[in-house]
């Protein structure tokens, strides 16, 4: 364990957590709206925003935790985590609680854990750790063992079936691979096969997934069914024009025409509500975060605590471009929240976490020199 130094506290990325807590309280300002509805009573509230402030709390408890142990001692820890999530995953489909259709959580009964979410950490922990034991470009051999690794987890999430989290865990390893290097023979063929892959992922889809990329096509063919979410969205979105329509004045999100919007769909009540020049704004707030986390990767001092906050990078990289192009009809639905403007428990508490972890590397990028 780390002993707290003035040096730690002088060196962490201050930035970095002033954009976090800028866009954790944007999103708790959402929620407020996006719980509110109107009944026969009047306006009518859901504790959404209750509950995510509670998990705010929590998550802030994984972040200094994320923060306190040397991130070195994360990487001894990769195998073990990888490895207990992957038994976790596995206990799903015998031990786990069925919600919406979809049984992806096991139940503690205080709480109902989501291993997926936890796979994510780990995935990073584990591609990061194989990535930095080399500094030559990647070839045939370390390629094949990183992304076989990483395979096991997300075969057991693409069976739960959870498309979004498969596809950003996939990504997130992608984009590590891609910041490390990769020779030209591998590169090459990558850019021919990934293609060329496409339609054989076409027919392992299950059918309602098959729906959504052709909804995305054609949303206008089922308006009032697998059509009605993104076109609402985007009447949502457009109806905000230059301004907005006002704090909790959007009628799309108050009047319930507008579904998930708590969850998937929270940056359709934003733009309603604050118009195009909110967008922008919370736009410039995202790349001023991203931004800060790359910074952090692009300092440190040594390869596992760049791979790591690459990896963090990636994660919040693909989920805003997937989010924000699916709420705008941009993108197929693939069930990605907007991190820390969505409402979620464990999508928050691993948000936080990951902050954490790249923090701790800004913290420690010159101890390294003194030592």
């Amino acid at each position: 364990m780390m002993a707290i130094d003035r040096r730690l506290l002088t060196h962490m990325n201050w930035g970095l957590v002033l954009m976090t807590f800028i866009l954790f309280c944007v999103g708790v300002l959402n929620l407020y709206s996006a719980s509110a509805f109107m009944s026969e009573e009047g306006i009518a509230m859901s504790s959404f925003y209750q509950k995510q402030l509670l998990w705010g709390g929590v998550g802030l408890g994984g972040m200094l935790l994320a923060m306190v142990l040397d991130y070195r001692h994360w990487r001894s820890l990769a195998w073990p985590m990888f490895i207990l999530t992957v038994v976790l995953l596995a206990m799903v489909p015998v031990a786990g609680k069925t919600i919406y259709g979809a049984k992806r959580w096991i139940s503690l009964g205080f709480f109902n854990l989501q291993p997926s979410e936890i796979a994510k950490i780990a995935a990073i922990l584990m591609a990061a750790k194989l990535l930095a034991r080399n500094s030559h470009p990647l070839g045939w051999g370390e390629f094949i063992k990183v992304v076989g690794i990483c395979l096991i987890p997300a075969v057991f999430i693409l069976k739960q079936p959870d498309l979004g989290t498969t596809l950003n865990m996939l990504l997130n390893v992608g984009g590590i691979i891609l910041f490390r290097g990769l020779s030209k023979g591998v590169f090459r063929t990558c850019l021919i096969a990934g293609p060329a892959c496409l339609p054989l992922g076409w027919m392992f889809m299950k059918e309602y997934q098959k729906q959504r990329v052709l909804t995305f096509l054609n949303p206008g063919d089922d308006p009032l069914g697998s059509g009605y979410h993104i076109i609402q969205s985007q009447i949502a979105i457009g109806s905000g024009e230059m301004w907005g329509k006002g704090f909790m004045e959007g009628t799309q999100s108050q009047l319930r025409f507008l579904p998930e919007k708590h969850t998937d769909f929270a940056f359709a009540v934003f733009g309603e509500e604050w118009g195009f020049v909110g967008c922008l704004i919370l736009l410039v707030l995202f790349c001023l975060f991203l931004l800060a986390i790359f910074n952090t990767a692009r300092d440190a001092k040594d390869r596992f605590g760049s791979f790591l906050s690459a990896g963090v990078f990636f994660y919040f990289f693909w989920q805003f471009l997937i989010n924000m192009g699916m709420v705008m009809g941009l993108m197929p639905v693939v069930g990605i929240p907007l991190p820390f403007i969505s409402y979620g428990g464990s999508a928050t508490l691993v948000n936080f976490c990951l902050i954490g972890l790249v923090l701790n590397v800004s913290m420690r990028r010159f101890v390294f020199k003194t030592n």
